[in-house]
């Protein structure tokens, strides 16, 4: 049975916007809100280390690996941020941008690094442009068919996965066709790539979850999802993927040859699912957020498959809805809410939260 406890609050901030996105690298936490606030925070005490606006609005924001820059994305355009000295780039492009990412610096060209500080993918209508830290752009991708939804790098920073309606396609560095395309016939709402690379994920407007095998492109297609899948995520042993698409969690076993022909675990708190987050680390621990303000922690890979698993720890909210979370590190959990509120609460280490 589940248990109501409270856990201890590290700090809160407010804001006079309604997050959509958190980030949260090496000791900061980055939130974003839909009218286009962005503040950098100190993940242990919330105190302001940074802020501008976006024109145009906010849909999503990525500290890079050593928190030394921060991208935002919005229906208008993108933003870079320097940590050094708060050099703010906006670039209004007139694009729809849905997302970033940053590659992780693994088999990133010297070049690319812009003296060692990575690179970062950003979707721009029906491109990715790929960027060096201080935005300057190294390469791009060619038109997809339709405006790119998300973004995931692969091969440690190799190769890019790019997600536009009717396929996946992966480029590599400098390349602007596709090496490797994989279609599916749909609109694709979320990717995520575990982190062997060997799997593909789309999270679709079609009420399903669509699977390529990236060594030999076999498919698989999990349907029957009562709403649209718009969230994915896996952990960080890439043996786990946690999907919303119905007020259960659900969480599909992808070790060994895969989750072909297994049930997935179902994770029940929810009316509405509106946010997941994999604990860092590999004890199988999931965070989700409803839209009724509740955050239920969850040894989500325990039990059988085909069971219902309960949270071992549930924070009651006030009613507003969970708009993001993340882990600022293993034992800081951020969590946003739709009335602009950020709070940031310590998380037990011990398996059982």
């Amino acid at each position: 049975m589940s248990t109501t406890v409270e856990s201890p609050l590290a700090w809160e901030t407010v804001v006079d916007d309604a997050p959509v996105a958190l980030s949260a690298r090496a000791g900061l936490v980055a939130l974003a809100g839909a009218e286009g606030t962005v503040k950098v925070l100190d993940a242990a005490t919330g105190a302001e280390t940074g802020s501008f606006a976006l024109p145009g609005g906010a849909l999503s924001i990525a500290l890079s690996p050593d928190a030394g820059h921060l991208v935002a994305t919005g229906p208008l355009g993108y933003a870079l941020w320097r940590r050094s000295d708060g050099r703010t780039t906006v670039r209004e492009s007139g694009a729809w941008s849905a997302a970033a990412v940053w590659a992780d610096g693994m088999g990133v060209s010297a070049a690319e690094q812009g003296q060692g500080r990575g690179k970062v993918a950003v979707a721009s209508g029906r491109r990715a442009l790929v960027l060096d830290a201080e935005g300057h752009e190294l390469w791009r991708t060619e038109p997809a068919a339709s405006t790119v939804t998300d973004l995931a790098w692969m091969r440690r920073g190799r190769r890019l996965a790019v997600a536009a309606y009717g396929a996946v396609r992966c480029h590599e560095r400098h390349t602007e066709k596709p090496v490797a395309t994989y279609p599916y016939l749909g609109s694709h709402l979320a990717l995520a790539v575990a982190p062997t690379g060997q799997w593909i994920c789309s999270g679709n407007q079609d009420a399903s979850i669509h699977i390529w095998r990236t060594r030999d492109g076999s498919e698989l297609t999990m349907s029957g999802y009562p709403e649209k899948v718009s969230r994915l995520a896996f952990d960080d042993t890439g043996f786990w993927l946690a999907a919303d698409g119905a007020p259960d969690v659900t969480v599909w076993d992808f070790s060994g040859q895969g989750p072909e022909g297994r049930a997935p675990r179902s994770l029940r708190c929810h009316e509405t699912v509106t946010a997941l987050a994999w604990r860092p680390g590999a004890a199988g621990h999931l965070v989700s957020g409803g839209d009724d303000g509740t955050v239920a922690l969850w040894h989500a890979t325990a039990g059988r498959p085909q069971g219902r698993l309960r949270p071992v720890r549930e924070q009651e909210g006030t009613g507003e809805a969970v708009t993001a979370l993340a882990w600022a590190g293993p034992h800081l959990l951020v969590v946003a809410r739709r009335d602009g509120r950020t709070r940031t609460y310590g998380v037990p280490s011990r398996t059982s939260l």
